[in-house]
């Protein structure tokens, strides 16, 4: 028989955060950056805890060094190549401590990873992705790749449940991606029927991960500035985002003019442009998981991040919190059935 939870799980359209007293007199007394020790590596980290997703039209060389400026995060694509990575950290060597390497779980990943890192000794942080991180292989993977990178920072996913958050945490892993499905270009659910409310799935994973001084990244389903606010407040330590960072000028790919209009593409990892990209076409076991759109041209990335950062220092102020890691202590969510007034329509970030 099958089992069916009938416990609710909720997204971040269905709640709010409630305000609370504060004694802040201002956003500006609000501190966004956070100092974070890591359980395997024992590296430390100092930063603004928002990631650009290594999607290769948002996790790009240029967006790394204008978010490195801010103090926020890139998880850079896994398809340059080690002398790609050498040429770029010869000249930004004070950007890597805001970046992670990414890799897949194949030998030739591995392989791929060993040279870069060879070549880039200054970065320290190592993104494993796939896309369903329930696999052994998966598990074992982890555990090779901290057997050759003893103290390298190890980001792992992606998951959903605590139990799996735990199972990776104890094999090297440092921070664990939370999220499968609610990427805005990614069809995962329409195709599988897998997922899991992401709100639930941060609350549930922090839980597991803070239990055994681990970490996770809320990955996918922001929508605007009040997402990344929800999901710290859910207990992300880091939050994540594709679509949010889309359309401007240091994503990959060129803009495109249409009906007198600019645009840019964007698409998921496991979408047919990005499969015929990188991989040749559509393997034919599998099927497409994530779609191709045209996003608005929105110029450079930099008022994009100042909007982004200036939202967090305002959900700070009204719950309370003069600093993001207390946002998890001073959050209350509300449940509600509708959150923004549309009556003009969705603006854009």
């Amino acid at each position: 028989m099958p089992n069916i939870i009938n416990d609710i799980k909720l997204d971040f359209k269905d709640v709010l955060l409630r305000p609370k007293r504060s004694t802040l007199r201002s956003r500006s007394d609000v501190d966004l950056f956070r100092e974070i020790t890591f359980r395997n590596s024992k590296r430390t980290y100092r930063g603004i805890p928002v990631m650009a997703s290594n999607m290769d039209t948002v996790g790009t060389f240029e967006m790394a060094k204008a978010l490195a400026k801010h103090g926020v995060f890139t998880v850079v694509h896994k398809y340059y190549t080690p002398e790609e990575w050498k040429a770029f950290a010869a000249e930004n060597v004070d950007y890597l401590q805001h970046m992670a390497v990414c890799s897949g779980t194949s030998d030739n990943d591995f392989e791929r990873l060993k040279s870069i890192i060879a070549v880039v000794p200054g970065i320290s942080f190592i993104c494993l992705d796939v896309a369903n991180g329930y696999s052994q292989h998966f598990v074992e993977y982890v555990r090779k790749v901290r057997t050759e990178f003893p103290s390298h920072t190890i980001i792992a996913g992606n998951v959903v449940t605590g139990e799996m958050v735990e199972e990776l945490i104890l094999s090297g892993a440092d921070i664990i991606k939370v999220g499968i499905g609610p990427g805005s270009v990614c069809t995962t659910r329409m195709k599988t029927g897998v997922g899991y409310p992401q709100l639930s799935a941060v609350i549930e994973c922090a839980d597991a991960a803070h239990g055994l001084k681990g970490h996770i990244i809320s990955d996918g389903g922001c929508t605007c500035p009040g997402d990344l606010a929800k999901a710290f407040g859910a207990g992300a330590d880091f939050v994540m985002a594709g679509g949010m960072f889309a359309g401007h000028d240091e994503c990959g790919g060129e803009v495109i003019e249409k009906n007198g209009k600019k645009v840019k593409l964007f698409y998921g990892m496991s979408s047919n442009t990005a499969m015929a990209k990188h991989a040749g076409g559509v393997a034919e076991y599998r099927s497409s998981e994530g779609k191709t759109v045209e996003v608005p041209y929105r110029g450079p990335v930099d008022t994009t991040v100042l909007d982004i950062l200036g939202g967090l220092r305002s959900a700070c102020t009204y719950v309370g919190a003069s600093k993001i890691r207390e946002l998890p202590r001073r959050a209350t969510f509300i449940r509600c059935t509708q959150q923004l007034n549309n009556m003009y329509g969705s603006s854009e970030i």
